[in-house]
């Protein structure tokens, strides 16, 4: 059963106090209060630069639900960090990919249906599958997270086919709330995001790309 999106925490004190407690910030970053407020209503895509926190947009509302927050990466170089860095908080969490053997595949699934996740990540080939859709489907499910989201669609930089298998997922589980995220899109390519995953009047946030520890400098040859 899917939960309401009114039993999410909309109140940023309950966010405010997890992170300093599980993630050792003391303060939020610009945009990233607002997208947390969102989740407690419906879906958001949210367009952060690297290292402007996207990772907590999905990472802080997982511990405060009750169920589990499935997150889509492409990288599994990446998944492997996350999930070591989350176990180092106290935060259950583990990953689905093609580097994991049957046995170690089965022990994952068996976690997530037990309710011994808090966060789990997978690879976005997974959901071109029928079997892993009957898995989702035992789940207690809070949150779907779509990293790398620009990936979806073919106006941008880095089309990878696997991600249109997830348009499937608002069809398939219409309660759960999605956040897509990404470091760059144009206006063509999040409306194309919103399109392709059929998310449901969602707010689109855009953090400011400005990186004030980086300088270009151009010098005549």
């Amino acid at each position: 059963a899917q939960p309401p999106l009114d039993t999410f925490p909309s109140d940023l004190g309950v966010y405010e106090s997890l992170l300093l407690e599980r993630f050792g910030y003391r303060t939020l970053h610009p945009g990233q209060a607002e997208v947390l407020t969102r989740l407690a209503s419906g879906d958001a895509l949210a367009v952060m630069p690297t290292g402007g926190g996207k990772s907590l947009c999905y990472q802080l509302p997982a511990v405060c639900f009750d169920g589990l927050t499935v997150v889509i990466s492409p990288l599994i170089a990446l998944m492997k960090d996350q999930v070591d860095s989350l176990k180092a908080n106290g935060i259950a969490a583990a990953f689905i990919n093609s580097t994991l053997a049957a046995k170690d595949m089965a022990r994952v699934q068996s976690q997530a249906r037990n309710g011994s996740l808090k966060i789990l990540y997978v690879a976005p080939e997974r959901l071109a599958s029928a079997g892993f859709k009957e898995f989702l489907r035992t789940l207690d499910l809070s949150l779907f997270a779509i990293d790398e989201a620009h990936c979806i669609s073919e106006w941008g930089h880095d089309f990878r086919p696997d991600y249109r298998n997830l348009k499937t997922l608002r069809h398939d589980f219409p309660q759960v709330p999605i956040i897509a995220l990404t470091a760059t899109a144009t206006g063509p390519v999040r409306q194309d995001i919103v399109a392709q995953l059929g998310l449901k009047e969602p707010e689109v946030f855009i953090s400011g790309l400005n990186r004030p520890n980086l300088q270009y400098t151009v010098q005549g040859k």
